[in-house]
């Protein structure tokens, strides 16, 4: 199995942060499934960098505020 990508994020409390967004919602939003959303939150998929600028403007803020580099 291979190791997840050195990639953190903060989606799931951006989420919370901003009304309890479902990770439908954010998926209906960005133009992606709910499952990815999920896959993103948990550390097993990284999106493309289109699809993290997406996300980032939903919340409104900067790509780092949502996705942090551990490598």
């Amino acid at each position: 199995m291979p190791a997840p990508p050195p990639i953190k994020n903060d989606i799931r409390r951006l989420r919370f942060e901003h009304g309890e967004m479902t990770q439908a919602d954010l998926a209906q939003r960005i133009g992606m499934t709910r499952q990815t959303i999920a896959a993103i939150e948990q550390g097993k998929y990284s999106p493309s960098l289109e699809a993290a600028f997406r996300i980032a403007q939903v919340f409104g803020v900067g790509l780092e505020r949502v996705f942090q580099w551990e490598g």
